[in-house]
């Protein structure tokens, strides 16, 4: 399984992610200081890191200097709130394989993570999630249905890729909103329910079952 370490010093934001990136297949550590990522990501157990620059000790910066300078070549992904471009160019520059900044989606920082550990894993062991009938090329971002292909919108496809990988468990709105739309987007939208709504249009209404007070579930 690989192994993907949080340098982040937001409690919350370091939740949200592990949580993401767990459900996605991945295992995970955390760092909530500077001094403490430079240590485990040069320690050679992992296969990304996901960093934060405002880290506590030793900045992002720093770290990924650190790491570079001393020739670790483990893909970095920096996850931010400084959006300027000369931070994103400095970060760049300095050896980062990626820069996002916050607020993000996780479905976009999912993604990313993907591409830079280059396998496409996800809990089903490979670039295709199947359940049943229903099959999700993650690759290529083709869905069939029955052998049949079905056209989706992005969002739709990151909703399906979701329940795939959690078939058969309850997964609430919140939940949901955190995967696909970002820990910013307003937890009282009725978001979630359009859009399972045109999924089970697409896919078959009997597959994603509504449970009451919970939230949904693909069956």
């Amino acid at each position: 399984m690989r192994r993907i370490l949080i340098a982040e010093d937001d409690p919350h934001i370091t939740s949200f992610v592990r949580r993401g990136l767990r459900a996605a297949g991945y295992d995970t550590a955390d760092a909530t200081d500077g001094p403490s990522a430079l240590l485990m990501a040069r320690s050679g157990l992992f296969d990304l890191v996901v960093l934060d620059i405002g880290l506590g000790g030793m900045d992002g910066f720093d770290v990924l200097a650190h790491l570079r300078g001393e020739g670790v070549s483990t893909p970095v992904v920096i996850l931010t709130a400084r959006d300027s471009v000369i931070d994103t160019v400095r970060g760049l520059e300095g050896g980062a394989n990626d820069y996002m900044t916050k607020p993000f989606q996780f479905a976009e920082l999912l993604a990313r993570v993907r591409l830079r550990i280059g396998d496409g894993e996800g809990r089903s062991g490979g670039a295709t999630l199947t359940h049943g009938d229903v099959s999700v090329d993650v690759r290529s971002r083709t869905v069939t249905v029955s052998g049949e292909v079905r056209e989706l919108t992005s969002r739709e496809f990151a909703l399906l890729e979701v329940f795939l990988q959690n078939a058969g468990q309850v997964l609430s709105r919140d939940q949901l909103i955190g995967h696909v739309w970002g820990m910013d987007f307003d937890p009282a939208s009725n978001v979630v329910d359009v859009y399972v709504r045109a999924l089970r249009g697409k896919i078959g209404s009997d597959r994603i079952e509504t449970v009451r007070g919970a939230g949904y579930r693909f069956r």
